[in-house]
């Protein structure tokens, strides 16, 4: 079963306002924990997404395109990125999620994945 674990984290704290050693020991957790998916087989993607200021949201309505700056909803969290990981059960899914360095300061929604069972 394929499970997006969406990584949702309060931008206004992002690394790069970090100084760079704790920088360099998240961005080293979060490395340490790729090549454990990788080596046990569960890894399938996963990215970092740029903050919300660079997005632009759509909205068809009628026929109608609505094009505006910005995400659709002003939260304090916003979705950063995400993994993409096959595994066999919720249980599996979440013990990785557990294991995302960002869930010690915000949240990951963990999604199964239509048609992936």
């Amino acid at each position: 079963m394929q499970y997006a674990l969406l990584i949702y984290d309060d931008e206004a704290n992002a690394p790069e306002r970090w100084d760079a050693a704790r920088r360099e020991a998240l961005f080293a957790e979060y490395a340490k924990m790729r090549a454990d998916m990788v080596a046990q087989g569960v890894f399938l993607a996963a990215q970092r997404l740029a903050p919300t200021d660079a997005a632009t949201t759509v909205h068809v309505r009628n026929g109608e395109a609505l094009v505006t700056d910005g995400p659709f909803a002003e939260t304090k969290e916003a979705l950063g990125g995400f993994y993409l990981i096959e595994c066999a059960d919720l249980d599996a899914a979440l013990a990785w999620a557990r294991r995302i360095p960002s869930a010690r300061q915000g949240r990951i929604e963990v999604r199964p994945v239509f048609g992936s069972a």
